[in-house]
């Protein structure tokens, strides 16, 4: 099988050696560009057949995915376990509420109630997101069988137990995160990436 970090570097999906201001606000040398995969259809489908193949085994009914990457992930995924296990695997997604929730709406959550299901997310470092979908899916009546991430930055503190259900991922790239008030990249005057990133809704707050 393929390693996912490569196959990730290959599209430039993972940028290191700079600086930039994550999503949570911490900075770090290395940055995972999820978003840069979903272009590339051939590769997308690539990366989902290492999902299917690693799950075939696994008595699954639906693929489920937080909103907007793990729709991605979960339909392709589904196309292929609904061809290597040859019944039909469904693939849903939950959405975000106004207080960062995941919850079903389109009625998915019928299509998840009684079933077997497999949730996929392409990033985690903190795991919340991925751990407010295993509760929604319960909350649905869904039997949660496995979580899989695309790429855990956070294998310490992001397991089985902090997402409430058996977790494993496709690869592992571990990043540092420095608060902005004691970053040694910004002690250091390595300017700040404004492309990728948040560095430049950083700046403009700071400056």
């Amino acid at each position: 099988m393929k390693d996912i970090v490569e196959i990730l570097k290959s599209i430039n999906a993972i940028v290191t050696d700079d600086h930039f201001v994550y999503t949570s606000g911490m900075h770090g040398s290395v940055y995972v560009r999820k978003d840069m995969l979903y272009p590339h259809t051939e590769t997308t489908s690539e990366v989902c057949m290492m999902f299917a193949e690693k799950f075939k085994e696994t008595d699954i009914d639906v693929v489920v995915g937080p909103s907007i990457g793990g729709i991605i992930l979960s339909q392709w995924t589904a196309y292929h376990l609904t061809k290597l296990k040859g019944k039909e695997i469904l693939g849903v997604f939950t959405e975000k509420d106004e207080n960062n929730n995941q919850l079903f709406k389109r009625e998915y959550d019928k299509l998840v109630s009684g079933k077997k299901v497999l949730i996929l997310e392409d990033l985690t470092t903190t795991g919340g997101s991925v751990k407010k979908v295993v509760e929604s899916v319960r909350m649905a009546g869904g039997d949660v069988q496995a979580v899989c991430v695309m790429i855990n930055r956070n294998p310490e503190e992001v397991t089985s137990e902090t997402v409430g259900a058996p977790l494993s991922q496709l690869g592992i790239f571990p990043a540092e995160a420095y608060p902005a008030s004691n970053c040694p990249l910004c002690k250091k005057r390595i300017p700040i990436n404004i492309k990728v990133g948040h560095g430049k809704k950083f700046l403009e707050k700071t400056h």
